[in-house]
């Protein structure tokens, strides 16, 4: 069995691609997408004896260290999670593409396009994304009695919110699903409150995109948590494993149609999931666990902050602290450590408080949307007040 690497252009020209994904969707004419302009995927050595029979899609996971994994999605992952998202959204829905199509968001967007008949409308990458190219796009959409949807990262919807052309059109969509990083509470309320239908998302690669939708799972799917709050996604949607790695394949997936994630998170009082972070980004302050995210939300709560990323670096005293790269709202000052420990004190756990701050232009990122917390970690020389 081939494995077609598949170069994935930017903007209206990913819909030539549509003929090729309906038919990697009948299964056994697998493709591995990449970016236009970046190098073809260096796909491991394998044997196609151990290759299911369906594959699809082998599609690179945006993780930020090690080499990179290339996930054996078949078509029967990509249809039920396909069909799961229709079931929880009211039908199979008149799509707008936002995010890269080689990434597992963007691509989803064209293959649910795909069964259900449509052609998704297109925001042209090539201005960026604005309020006014959003607003646009929008408005240039294919008229349509189906339900509207668009994926979005939290920034993304950050941004739209802050002008109000770009909000009302927003309020347009039946569906606005927002994923690839952690969404702060307070920008669903404000989400919420100008009439937006704001969808969270949590899934990834491994699980064909999102199979959790506002913290329940999507049908078929089910959460489980061990002991310590790490998460495992089991379903239909769960990926065959990793192209050529017998390792790790045994390691993320135990048993079969069960991914084990490298998040922790608990379950509230209505049985919804919430994500707390990642494992390998807790924190481990004087001997305390401390989940970034929680710092994070904090953070991004106090006057003149929009947006905050929390990090740990290391301390002789402590193991690690807590460091904050926050982006401030304009015409705000930039904050002091002290003063951001000050108004967080009674907040969060005094081993929370933050130990070292950085104003940045924008938060580093990788992927769609994701933080790059590695670089945000070489903002931080020094740590103290």
């Amino acid at each position: 069995m081939r494995i077609e690497p598949l170069a994935v252009p930017p903007g209206a020209a990913a819909l030539d691609l549509l003929p090729r994904l309906a038919l990697a969707l009948e299964g056994g004419h697998p493709i591995a997408p990449y970016a236009v302009g970046s190098p073809p995927p260096d796909l491991a050595p394998h044997s196609d004896a151990d290759l299911p029979v369906d594959l699809a899609v082998v599609i690179g996971t945006s993780g930020s260290t090690g080499v990179p994994k290339r996930a054996l999605l078949t078509a029967a992952n990509l249809r039920s999670s396909i069909d799961a998202t229709a079931a929880r959204l009211g039908g199979h829905g008149q799509w707008l593409l936002t995010v890269p199509a080689h990434h597992i968001a963007g691509l989803q967007v064209l293959l649910r396009s795909v069964v259900a008949g449509t052609t998704p409308d297109v925001l042209d990458p090539a201005s960026g994304f604005t309020a006014s190219t959003w607003t646009a796009a929008v408005d240039a959409m294919t008229p349509t009695d189906q339900p509207t949807v668009v994926s979005l990262v939290p920034t993304q919807l950050s941004r739209l919110l802050a002008d109000d052309a770009a909000t009302d059109r927003l309020a347009r969509f039946s569906a606005v699903l927002v994923g690839g990083a952690a969404t702060h509470p307070d920008l669903l309320v404000r989400a919420g409150e100008a009439g937006v239908t704001a969808v969270t998302t949590y899934g990834m690669s491994e699980t064909a995109g999102g199979c959790v939708y506002d913290g329940r799972p999507l049908d078929g799917t089910s959460v489980e948590l061990d002991p310590d709050g790490r998460i495992s996604l089991v379903g239909p949607t769960v990926a065959a494993g990793y192209l050529g790695d017998p390792d790790r394949t045994r390691d993320a997936f135990p048993r079969p149609k069960t991914f084990r994630t490298d998040d922790v998170g608990h379950l509230d009082g209505d049985g919804r999931l919430h994500v707390d972070g990642r494992v390998d980004d807790l924190v481990n302050t004087g001997g305390l666990k401390v989940a970034p995210r929680l710092v994070e939300e904090a953070v991004a709560r106090l006057d003149g902050i929009r947006e905050a990323v929390a990090v740990g670096v290391p301390d002789p005293e402590w193991g690690e602290v807590l460091a904050v790269a926050v982006v401030t709202t304009p015409g705000s000052a930039a904050p002091t450590v002290g003063g951001l420990r000050e108004q967080l004190r009674g907040i969060l756990a005094d081993a929370a408080l933050p130990r070292a701050v950085r104003e940045v232009d924008a938060i580093p990122a990788r992927g769609p949307g994701k933080p790059d917390r590695a670089a945000i970690r070489e903002l931080f020389t020094t740590v103290g007040e």
